[in-house]
């Protein structure tokens, strides 16, 4: 992977994401971590990659979060908040975008310099629909968010993933998806104007 670096949200406080010499332990008794603390924020940090399709495996990761975000619900604008997500950013053909998408397009170009991405996968923790469930954004239907963990069950304590990226697209998207171009995470809570912490350990592609 290139090396990782933030990215802002227009008009957002950005999450502060450091490496925490004092994470809580893992299972292999590690404590290399990265934290995130988010005040009433949102921002990520990110890596470009360039994965063809045929090449895509499995994306491993872990994270631990010591408690939800009240209020969140990640179905809508104003609840769209998680203390956690695992963001895969995918290219494609923008021809297929509706006018909506489209133009959101246009506008993110506009103000960032760079067109948003054909497809963006999230892996997110919910405060209540069931795991594996697939939640559109609220904003626009190019962002779908797979559940991963629900409710209080696994706070407080590191839990570890293995996902099959092309199924996962698959099932979120409907079809097959094109070269993978970004990964990131995120923990934010400008939405419900709150406050949250969250530790992620190694993200590795299989």
């Amino acid at each position: 992977m290139s090396r990782w670096e933030g990215m802002l949200l227009p008009t957002k406080e950005p999450t502060r994401y450091s490496l925490d010499p004092q994470a809580p332990i893992d299972a292999q008794g590690q404590r290399k971590a990265l934290r995130a603390q988010a005040n009433a924020s949102a921002s990520m940090l990110r890596t470009t990659l360039n994965i063809s399709p045929d090449a895509l495996g499995q994306v491993h990761f872990s994270w631990l979060v010591p408690a939800l975000i009240e209020g969140s619900d990640l179905g809508t604008r104003q609840g769209d908040d998680s203390p956690v997500r695992l963001v895969l950013a995918f290219e494609g053909d923008r021809g297929n975008f509706s006018a909506k998408d489209a133009a959101l397009n246009e506008l993110t170009r506009l103000v960032t310099g760079n067109e948003m991405p054909y497809a963006t996968l999230m892996y997110v923790w919910c405060n209540k629909r069931p795991v594996g469930s697939i939640i559109h954004n609220a904003r626009t239907d190019r962002i779908r968010k797979i559940v991963i963990e629900s409710g209080g069950q696994g706070l407080r304590q590191w839990r570890n993933y293995e996902r099959d990226i092309r199924a996962d697209f698959e099932a979120a998207f409907g079809e097959a998806p094109g070269h993978l171009v970004g990964i990131g995470i995120m923990t934010d809570s400008d939405n419900t104007h709150s406050q949250t912490k969250a530790w992620y350990g190694k993200i590795s592609l299989q």
